[in-house]
């Protein structure tokens, strides 16, 4: 999963982006409205952390022009301030929730799994296909309830897949939700990581669509 982190502390920036990768998250960055704008349009995203007192332009700016322009992004509000109207501003510009600083990490990682699994329409943070389970919260894989261990980029395809059971995705979607914007993407690093898989699931719970990716289908 790819998250966009925009927030113009440089020391609190580090630290988001340190406690997110260790969840499993690729990280790209912007410290100023105007970057973040850019990178919300151009580049694919799973979800946006989004500070409202940026330089250059303000978080509801950017937000509404996302929003305006039709970008359905999952965001997460993250300021200082904390009075009500200025959360209600936040939520009417399109945000999916607020979190006021300080905060605890462990809350904000919640979060953030809570507005991916929304976005697609899962409701709980342990996701099932069939004997295959992936806990969200303790980033653990289990078949027929054994473990079953991956590296971090087996992790992160796999759990892109489960986000998406039964759904066709291309090559080109994984490449640009599974690596930041400065990584060497090459479609065929994801045919190695998908055989990698397979040999440790059931050879068919990835289905190859020809000409179109991958699809996870239940494992019996």
């Amino acid at each position: 999963m790819r998250i966009l982190l925009v927030e113009d502390d440089p020391t609190l920036r580090a630290q988001l982006r340190t406690g997110m990768q260790e969840a499993g998250y690729v990280v790209d960055e912007a410290d100023n409205g105007r970057d973040a704008q850019h990178l919300g349009e151009t580049e694919s995203f799973d979800a946006a952390v989004l500070d409202l007192g940026l330089p250059v332009l303000d978080g509801l700016s950017v937000l509404r022009h996302w929003r305006d322009n039709g970008h359905a992004l999952p965001v997460l509000i993250l300021t200082a301030r904390d009075t009500w109207h200025e959360k209600v501003a936040g939520i009417d510009a399109g945000a999916d929730d607020y979190l006021a600083k300080p905060f605890h990490m462990e809350e904000l990682l919640a979060r953030l799994r809570a507005l991916i699994r929304r976005a697609q329409g899962l409701a709980s943070a342990r996701l099932q296909c069939g004997a295959l389970a992936l806990d969200t919260r303790s980033s653990r894989v289990t078949l027929h309830g054994n473990p079953v261990t991956l590296t971090s980029h087996e992790y992160r395809l796999l759990a892109y897949l489960m986000h998406r059971p039964g759904q066709v995705v291309s090559r080109t979607e994984l490449n640009e939700h599974l690596y930041a914007q400065d990584f060497d993407r090459d479609s065929n690093t994801i045919e190695v990581f998908v055989g990698r898989l397979r040999k440790k699931l059931p050879a068919d719970a990835i289905e190859t669509v020809r000409g179109l990716g991958y699809r996870l289908v239940p494992v019996e």
